[in-house]
């Protein structure tokens, strides 16, 4: 068995290495002449899985540490037989750290009150519902539009996206990206959502055409953008106008690490009967490995975004961003993963 691994992928090395033949390469440098004769690729989301990749090769199985797919050839790779795996919901806890305090973070420099918000959350999967039922515990409203989950469960929990627009203080994006989403906050969107408000997207750049966003901005409060179009060629002039800008690393916790490197490693180990793997969780020592259990009742909003800033000081990541934009990759690749908190 011939296993390909972006090397990348963190508490990985070491673990097949009993069972085939091994090779680690940069995620973004995987070529044809490397997959040829893999029967497996563990990736991330900088490999582009297509025709140009796969044609010819031996792969059967492309397992990626990732939540999203939209790297992935999806109907290439049915019509040839290769089974697609994600690590779905693995970030979810490091995607709602970073929205808390973004949040709570700009609000607080800003001067913004938070109390009686109404946040409107677009996308309402793994991350989106995360990110919903922690705000609810901290007292937000919250408004849902998940079109295929309102589809499917009956829309009594969830709304429109005109009126999610219209009524909310705080919209944030948790959608995959696909061919309903590409590009769906544009000017209309913008223009439908409430003056002063603010936006968050976490989720992928190509969900905002970012030159509507540039022109909007004016009109909302604040803007919070992890995730940008043409990736790591990030559009300069928008790092500038936003109010938080991070290289797509939102996700970046260590617990979220470890779990989407288990997801990717159990998939590969049932697809092709490795017994000692199929419930295989990394063993890190030291102090990170457990998620911390923050206490907010009580507390006021300034005291709240301390908090959140002490256990996920964003602000950091902002400003390292900014010091060198075109150190996007390399600051994603040599990113100290922080600890998830959760709020009970």
């Amino acid at each position: 068995m011939n296993i390909l691994i972006d090397k990348a992928i963190p508490f990985i090395e070491g673990v097949f290495e009993p069972y085939g033949d091994i090779r680690y390469k940069d995620g973004t440098a995987i070529c044809a002449e490397d997959v040829k004769d893999a029967d497996a690729l563990v990736i991330r989301t900088r490999t582009r899985c297509g025709s140009s990749l796969l044609d010819g090769s031996a792969v059967k199985l492309i397992s990626t540490a990732t939540i999203g797919v939209d790297h992935i050839d999806l109907d290439y790779c049915k019509q040839h037989g290769i089974y697609v795996h994600n690590a779905a919901g693995c970030n979810a806890g490091g995607v709602m750290n970073y929205v808390l305090s973004s949040l709570y973070g700009i609000a607080s420099r800003k001067r913004i009150r938070l109390t009686g918000c109404t946040v409107g959350i677009i996308g309402v999967g793994n991350v989106g519902s995360r990110v919903a039922s922690t705000l609810r515990i901290l007292g937000f409203k919250t408004l849902l539009c998940d079109p295929p989950r309102a589809e499917a469960e009956g829309p009594a929990q969830f709304c429109d996206l005109d009126f999610l627009l219209r009524n909310s203080d705080v919209v944030t994006m948790h959608v995959p990206l696909n061919n309903t989403t590409r590009g769906m906050a544009d000017a209309a969107f913008f223009s439908k959502m409430k003056l002063g408000a603010i936006f968050i997207n976490a989720a992928r750049g190509e969900i905002v055409v970012e030159a509507d966003l540039k022109e909007a901005i004016p009109k909302l409060g604040s803007v919070i953008i992890d995730t940008w179009c043409r990736e790591p060629n990030v559009d300069r002039e928008l790092l500038e106008m936003v109010d938080i800008a991070t290289p797509h690393i939102a996700g970046y916790s260590y617990q979220g690490k470890l779990l989407g490197t288990a997801m990717a490693v159990r998939a590969v180990a049932r697809y092709f009967s490795i017994k000692e793997l199929y419930d295989f969780f990394p063993n890190p020592e030291g102090e990170l490995k457990d998620a911390v259990k923050l206490d907010l009742r009580g507390l006021s909003e300034g005291q709240i975004a301390s908090a959140l800033q002490y256990n996920y000081p964003v602000f950091t990541d902002d400003f390292m961003f900014r010091l060198d934009p075109g150190a996007f990759e390399s600051l994603r690749e040599n990113y100290r993963y922080r600890r998830e908190f959760f709020i009970d």
